[in-house]
């Protein structure tokens, strides 16, 4: 099999062939090493620590330098947002590697910081935690997946392939008109995920979303879970309360409101990059299986050395986290080498720069066949970067 990776695309016309991957999971992680799989429930706390510390240290930086600068045309605020957005989304991180059970061996310890982190951060941590689960274990299903899941040919209103038609006439949106809708995505997305299902299974109810204890994505069991992530978010609403009628509404906004803004604009940019990318399958019916849907990612060296120290390299190592959701994200490296090495071209890895990435993704990746075992997306002419065969 011809090895997919994104830079043949970048400097090929040709359409490399696509075949599964033909191995068990249980094969797979042989080839990891054992050491991998191991927590460190000190090590954990120390990354929260400094992470919590960088946060208070950028705050109070940022309080103390605003006096200073009285022009209107220097705004200090602006290395502030950008350190600290990424210094939130990484207390975000610690609270995902929680509800995977990565932090620490104790499903308590867990919980407990999870339901912390991800409070503070205005994510329902038990509901999104369900949700999230449910998103791994059937990651890339197009009729199981919880989250970026293809529209499809009968979504839009498109022909059969094959059909004489004027693609031009559905996705001949301007430039700047493109934009716009991209920088609603970075922004509103998430919290429109959380309410209202967005891109998610089109089959559940209208009304579905992470609040509703009797929504479809929980079972019966779970319905206090889901109270008591609605309990978090009401205490963060009184707790922010609170803070404007102390500080203002102006300082709050400048100095939690848009660096929480920032992790919503790198989760959704982190995430979607992860999982919308031309070359990277869907699978149908039989076709799917966990190994399979797992390898159907892609790595990426997200912001260099910001990525690593400041994001947990959350996106630098993702493919092994989709096999081995448990591991801690410390081990990823390590995993990662394991892992490309065995599976080979399976592995995809871009070094492509990330907002060219999420630029021409956003433009290539418009819909997927109704019909298939297996596939890719399509651009905005009908094409695919992949050809899949029989399946």
């Amino acid at each position: 099999m011809e090895a997919i990776t994104l830079a043949a695309h970048a400097t090929s016309e040709a359409h490399p062939s696509y075949s599964p991957m033909p191995w068990s999971l249980k094969e797979i992680r042989a080839a990891i090493p054992a050491t991998c799989f191991q927590r460190n429930t000190c090590r954990s706390f120390l990354y929260l620590f400094r992470d919590l510390f960088m946060a208070a240290v950028l705050c109070c930086l940022a309080t103390s330098i605003d006096p200073f600068f009285s022009s209107p045309n220097i705004n200090p605020g602006l290395p502030s947002w950008w350190f600290q957005g990424l210094v939130f989304t990484g207390i975000w991180v610690i609270g995902h590697e929680c509800g995977h059970g990565a932090f620490s061996a104790h499903r308590k310890i867990n919980d407990t910081i999870g339901f912390v982190t991800h409070s503070f951060l205005w994510t329902p941590y038990f509901s999104w935690k369900i949700s999230h689960h449910r998103h791994h274990i059937s990651h890339a299903s197009m009729e199981r997946d919880e989250v970026y899941v293809p529209k499809t040919r009968s979504d839009l209103g498109l022909p059969p392939p094959g059909t004489d038609f004027d693609y031009e006439d559905i996705f001949g949106d301007t430039p700047i008109y493109t934009l716009f809708i991209l920088l609603r995505q970075q922004l509103l997305a998430f919290p429109a995920y959380l309410l209202f299902n967005s891109s998610g299974q089109k089959h559940y109810p209208k009304w579905t979303n992470h609040f509703t204890p009797s929504s479809i994505l929980f079972t019966k069991g779970q319905r206090r879970a889901v109270i008591i992530s609605n309990l978090g978010l009401f205490i963060m609403v009184c707790a922010v309360r609170e803070a404007v009628v102390m500080y203002g509404a102006k300082s709050v906004i400048k100095y939690y409101g848009i660096p929480w803004l920032a992790v919503t604009h790198w989760f959704i940019m982190i995430t979607y990059l992860h999982h919308t990318d031309p070359v990277v399958p869907h699978f149908r019916g039989k076709q799917w299986n966990f190994q399979r849907g797992a390898a159907a990612t892609v790595d990426r060296p997200f912001l260099g050395w910001q990525g690593e120290f400041f994001l947990h390299s959350v996106a630098r190592y993702h493919v092994v986290h989709h096999f081995f959701p448990k591991m801690p994200f410390y081990h990823g490296k390590e995993a990662t080498d394991a892992l490309k090495k065995f599976i080979g071209p399976y592995y995809t890895f871009s070094e492509k720069p990330v907002f060219q990435a999420l630029w021409e993704n956003y433009n290539r990746c418009q819909f997927v066949d109704d019909q298939g075992g297996i596939v890719f997306y399509r651009d905005k002419k009908g094409d695919s970067a992949v050809t899949t065969g029989v399946y």
